[in-house]
């Protein structure tokens, strides 16, 4: 794995040059629509750092706070690792990149008091602040919401948590996994037991980064709210409940029909034709969303009589008898290679994708006319690569100015810049632990 992970980072390095022109010179220096907006981090894991990123990435200012000597739970998540970590030298791990650029390092014990009152004298400073503490963990400190709020009334206070800030299992912590699974997420993930299927998990921590973009969501709305009341309020993120809203179609299939929605594979509760079909040397997946583009589909696959067949004649038709079309269907897809049915129905109007692997996305010709990749300048081993924010603005720009930091990388630059400590009251605080 290490030699895999060096070979990673030389090839960036020796690409760094081309990916520097792929990025819009104007992204160096960004004048992304949040400019001005400045946000303190108290967050680890990902919910919480997703959500500052991409806040960093519409051009706020990010300070995220980690504990003395460890940092983010994710620095060390690894391998791979991005780093040796020998001789002193800084090991990051992959996933703690994922999620943290555009961001400064300080370092602080939020449990020492000279930790706390540098936390709230940034607070005065700082449009928003973002935590996922177990709840009550802050009101100890005098960083809870109500607290900060007498300091700074026009806070945005966002809390992410498992189960939210009220109700019976407000206590209780939660990871990703085990949200998708109560959330309701894994009973309909994976094939049916019919198949040989049982529930599984997404392979991203999707309920941590839906709340995340929950999370972002609501301070934009927040932020716009404070300019009208001139006050700030507080967020409540629940994993769990997040998780629950966004099961969408899903939700209401049950709601209104009245069935349990099960495990269908890569197929679809409410389209047919929708689903991932074996070819003669691999897959691809079909994706028919109308009436219209299944009569292409069918001529396309050399079955005309499909569309005349009263089973198959409308949507709900095909719904009704999933089981009797997709045998058909997927014996004359078996007859050919995947290349040869993307281009014939993709010529006839089909929806149609190959089943890529994360390699064939990030290194196909598609990826580098979309850019899907940056370059960005990091603080110990020259450019790394980072994955593009997918949104385009047409008179602003998405910043990509700042690296995932060192831990601790800003902490003398903050304290100095922001609150005016001097390099002696610095070296006290280091001596004494608080940062």
């Amino acid at each position: 794995m290490g030699g895999r992970v060096l070979f990673f980072l030389r090839y960036w390095r020796r690409r760094s040059t081309i990916l520097d022109l792929m990025v819009d010179p104007n992204t160096k220096k960004s004048n992304g629509p949040l400019r001005g907006v400045k946000v303190l981090d108290l967050s680890r894991i990902l919910a919480g750092p997703w959500a500052t990123q991409l806040l960093g990435d519409y051009g706020a200012e990010i300070i995220k706070v980690e504990r003395p000597g460890s940092g983010d739970d994710t620095r060390s998540w690894g391998p791979p690792w991005l780093g040796s970590g020998d001789a002193g030298t800084d090991r990051t791990a992959a996933y703690f990149l994922s999620a943290n650029r555009n961001k400064r390092s300080i370092t602080i014990d939020i449990s020492h008091p000279d930790g706390i009152e540098i936390i709230r004298k940034l607070v005065l400073e700082c449009d928003v602040f973002v935590e996922n503490f177990k709840v009550g963990t802050l009101a100890r400190y005098g960083l809870d919401y109500a607290s900060l709020r007498a300091l700074r009334p026009e806070l945005i206070y966002c809390s992410v948590s498992a189960y939210g800030q009220t109700g019976s299992r407000a206590a209780e912590p939660g990871y990703d996994a085990m949200i998708q699974a109560s959330g309701g997420l894994m009973s309909i993930t994976g094939a049916p037991d019919e198949e040989g299927g049982s529930p599984q998990k997404v392979g991203v921590a999707i309920a941590d980064i839906m709340a995340g973009m929950y999370a972002v969501t609501a301070i934009l709305a927040a932020l716009f709210a404070r300019n009208e009341s001139g006050t700030g309020q507080q967020i409540d993120i629940p994993l769990y409940d997040t998780q629950v809203a966004w099961l969408a179609n899903q939700n209401m299939n049950y709601l209104i029909g009245h069935a349990v929605p099960g495990r269908q594979g890569t197929g679809h509760p409410n389209l047919v034709p929708y689903q991932t079909f074996a070819t003669a040397d691999g897959y691809l997946t079909v994706a028919v969303g109308n009436d219209r583009q299944f009569a292409a589909c069918a001529r396309c696959l050399d079955l005309p009589g499909l569309v005349a067949d009263p089973r198959f004649r409308t949507n709900a038709d095909r719904v009704q008898h999933r089981d009797e079309l997709i045998p058909e269907m997927a014996a004359k897809l078996g007859e050919k290679v995947t290349q040869y049915w993307l281009e014939i129905l993709t010529e006839c109007g089909v929806p149609v994708g190959p089943i890529n692997s994360i390699a064939d996305v990030l290194e196909n010709d598609y990826a580098h006319e979309r850019k899907l990749v940056r370059s960005i300048q990091h603080a110990s081993v020259g450019r790394i690569p980072t994955v593009a924010n997918p949104v385009e603005f047409s008179a602003t720009s998405v910043a990509y100015e700042l690296a995932p930091p060192l831990l601790g990388e800003h902490t003398e630059e903050i304290l100095i810049n922001e609150l005016g400590y001097t390099a002696a009251k610095i070296a006290d605080l280091r001596k004494a632990g608080a940062i």
